[in-house]
């Protein structure tokens, strides 16, 4: 397939024509190319970079079906990179479409019995588990580990660590010889200490930071990824805490300073990517939502919209928009930038050289 775009691609702002030969990019003019779309705004292809393919709307496992059909979601979104933050099944059969986004896989969540998700994790029974269970899903992803750091204790009632410094530190040692990244869920202010002093590189949710956190983070360069549409759900889930009323009101105090927690982190030079969340109790798709609510917390629109595209790409070790790179872009009719609602409508979505229409409307014809 040979196709012409000519608009202002991203990050740079600058007009450009985009040539796109055997789902590659090259700037230089194809005969009897078509053009698909001039006068647009051209992005790099979006990023989730929290994404559950794979977990059922509602909780659960997906089927095969069903996670094809949430991967489609998230393409028809412009999102055309996904980091799958922990699945239940393993969703390499996408890899056999071409019209599906790439997936990043971080093999299942590591939890402990009673102290997550039913069904969604492996639970280890005794915590010197942790380090070789690391390195099994080390070696089963492709490049991350996902970490449940802490959940709601029963028995103190309120969120706890799951795992301690020294245990933590072995495993995410173990996991760095094995050429992986690890990242971990955290909800509340305990776990983070034990989980940065032991190297890690990624953080969920992030809503417990403090001015210390914030400040180790920066230094050491960890990364977090916010799901603030997913921290919208915690007054939902404080109501539903009836017998554990200390956790609902930290639940409830997490929400309340969210964005201000964020705001303090990226102000402060933490890397601050875009991820959903989507699976269990946030629907795929939403990639629009989170960019608007990184706003909320005092990023700008570009920055924002950087988070995921371009500086997330670059994060997780795909090329953007260049000579070259495979043809994954997004197009829109405006600058997204200055109206951030047109994220919702792209115009085009190009995903290895192949043109959708926006939300999945209409293709052009190989």
């Amino acid at each position: 397939m040979r196709l012409h775009f000519r608009g202002v691609v991203l990050p740079e702002g600058e007009v450009r024509d985009l040539w796109v030969r055997d789902g590659v990019i090259t700037d230089e003019p194809i005969a009897e190319a078509r053009t698909v779309h001039e006068g647009g705004w051209i992005v790099p292809g979006l990023v989730d970079a929290h994404c559950h393919v794979g977990i059922k709307f509602g909780g659960g496992h997906e089927d095969r079906a069903g996670a094809l059909a949430q991967a489609e979601t998230e393409r028809d979104a412009g999102v055309l990179l996904v980091r799958d933050a922990g699945s239940p099944i393993d969703t390499r059969f996408a890899d056999d479409r071409d019209d599906l986004p790439r997936i990043i896989r971080a093999g299942r969540h590591i939890a402990r019995p009673k102290r997550y998700i039913r069904d969604l994790g492996i639970d280890l029974e005794d915590e010197s588990e942790l380090p070789a269970m690391v390195v099994e899903q080390a070696r089963r992803g492709d490049g991350w580990v996902k970490l449940v750091g802490d959940w709601i204790d029963r028995e103190v009632g309120d969120l706890r660590p799951l795992w301690s410094d020294t245990v933590l530190k072995e495993a995410i040692d173990g996991a760095h010889r094995e050429g992986a990244r690890v990242t971990a869920h955290v909800f509340g202010e305990d776990a983070l200490p034990g989980l940065l002093g032991a190297g890690i590189d990624c953080i969920e949710h992030g809503t417990g930071l403090t001015d210390d956190t914030i400040a180790v983070m920066a230094a050491n360069g960890t990364a977090l990824v916010p799901t603030l549409i997913n921290i919208d759900t915690f007054p939902e889930i404080a109501d539903g805490a009836g017998r554990f009323p200390t956790y609902a009101a930290h639940m409830r105090d997490l929400h309340r300073r969210s964005r201000d927690t964020v705001a303090k982190a990226h102000e402060a030079g933490v890397p601050v990517y875009t991820g959903t969340d989507a699976g269990g109790s946030i629907r795929h798709g939403r990639i629009a939502d989170e960019i608007i609510a990184l706003t909320q917390a005092r990023l700008t629109p570009h920055e924002a919209l950087g988070a995921a595209s371009w500086r997330a790409r670059t994060w997780l070790g795909h090329p953007g928009i260049c000579a070259g790179a495979p043809a994954d872009f997004v197009v829109y009719p405006g600058d997204p930038r200055a109206d951030l609602n047109l994220l919702s409508t792209p115009a085009w979505v190009v995903l290895r050289g192949h043109p959708y229409g926006g939300r999945g409307t209409a293709t052009v014809n190989r």
